[in-house]
């Protein structure tokens, strides 16, 4: 089956999608999919479409030579989907709609109304924005059934570790009643390399030359993203309507130092967890800096490693331990979502 994809974003993440399309070609072909990128749009790069498809190698020297503007945009998707429903239905299977733009922690934007154009296109979408799901979670799965489409988000948390699909797909009748994990790489590095004695400036532009922090680090270092990711996991697990503005939030700066290398010397770790508790309007989510024993397993991830402690019933505590993340990673879990969706189609259910 054929699938036409169109990108919203074209950052990292999506470019290494591209690539990794490519090197997946056996795994796809195996499962009888073949993904088509049909558009692409940036919000500095331009935009470009093609009903027939892009040649993945050229999707950058297109883009240079397409249309420019203000390209990430509702109409120049809603128009691309438009064009694919009329001209190639007949040859794709399903339209995909692969949202990866920049992260707004206060109100989702554009990311939420990309993902409802996608939705009143016929499109599925798959998102590795936490924002959708952290800010709009609930109506938009709704939204989703309604459209009869797939509405997938494995990368908004943890990078490719399959968390959402742990509950959604292996653990059928479990329940999940709480959370806890350290879920930002970058805070979880300043933090141990503080307890190393190296200053939090020095370390803080390591991680902004490696790119994994941004040049602006404040949703990471104030605590911003850890709580997204906190409100995602507790919409999706907890059936909880929260968003990050509803988190109880702490972040980490210089002078977190001095505390993490006293919690240290006492034979503990500092982290900064984000967890939640309780279910549906009764679910309360927070982010803060704990004191955790030696052996706690989320006290022993060190440097960009994450992990995520799952409260379930009636299979207890269940751990997520992802040593090396990075932008891969998070390109990998789109590629999952593809093959869900086309798992999905061939078995004729959006969900």
């Amino acid at each position: 089956m054929k699938l036409a994809i169109v990108l919203i974003g074209y950052g990292n993440v999506a470019r290494r999608f591209v690539t990794l399309l490519d090197e997946s070609r056996d795994a796809f072909r195996a499962r009888g999919v073949e993904p088509v990128i049909a558009g692409v749009a940036t919000g500095r790069h331009g935009r470009v479409f093609e009903v027939a498809g892009l040649d993945t190698a050229r999707v950058d020297p297109a883009l240079a030579a397409g249309d420019a503007g203000e390209p990430a945009s509702v109409p120049f998707l809603a128009s691309a989907l438009d064009r694919l429903r009329i001209e190639a239905d007949h040859v794709f299977k399903a339209r995909v709609v692969i949202e990866t733009t920049p992260l707004d922690v206060r109100l989702g934007q554009p990311a939420i109304a990309h993902v409802r154009a996608a939705f009143a296109g016929g499109a599925h979408v798959i998102t590795a924005n936490k924002g959708p799901v952290a800010i709009a979670y609930r109506a938009l799965a709704a939204e989703a059934r309604a459209a009869g489409v797939s509405f997938l988000f494995e990368g908004a948390v943890m990078d490719g570790v399959p968390v959402f699909n742990l509950v959604r797909e292996t653990l059928p009748g479990c329940t999940v009643t709480g959370f806890r994990g350290v879920v930002n790489s970058t805070t979880n590095f300043l933090i141990t390399a503080m307890e190393r004695g190296e200053p939090f400036a020095p370390a803080l532009k390591r991680m902004q030359d490696a790119g994994v922090a941004e040049a602006d680090p404040s949703l990471d270092v104030d605590g911003w993203d850890a709580a997204a990711k906190g409100a995602a996991l507790a919409n999706v697990l907890l059936d909880a309507d929260v968003t990050p503005q509803m988190v109880e939030r702490e972040g980490i700066s210089a002078e977190t130092a001095s505390r993490a290398v006293a919690t240290l010397k006492d034979g503990r770790r500092l982290k900064l967890v984000a967890s939640g508790q309780g279910r549906g309007a009764g679910a309360r989510v927070r982010v803060a800096l704990e004191d955790l024993p030696a052996d706690d397993p989320l006290a022993i991830v060190d440097g960009q490693a994450n992990a995520l402690e799952i409260d379930t019933w009636p299979m207890g505590r269940l751990v997520i331990t992802q040593r090396d993340g990075g932008m891969e990673k998070t390109a990998y879990a789109l590629v999952t979502d593809l093959l869900t969706v086309a798992r999905r189609l061939r078995n004729g259910s959006a969900e």
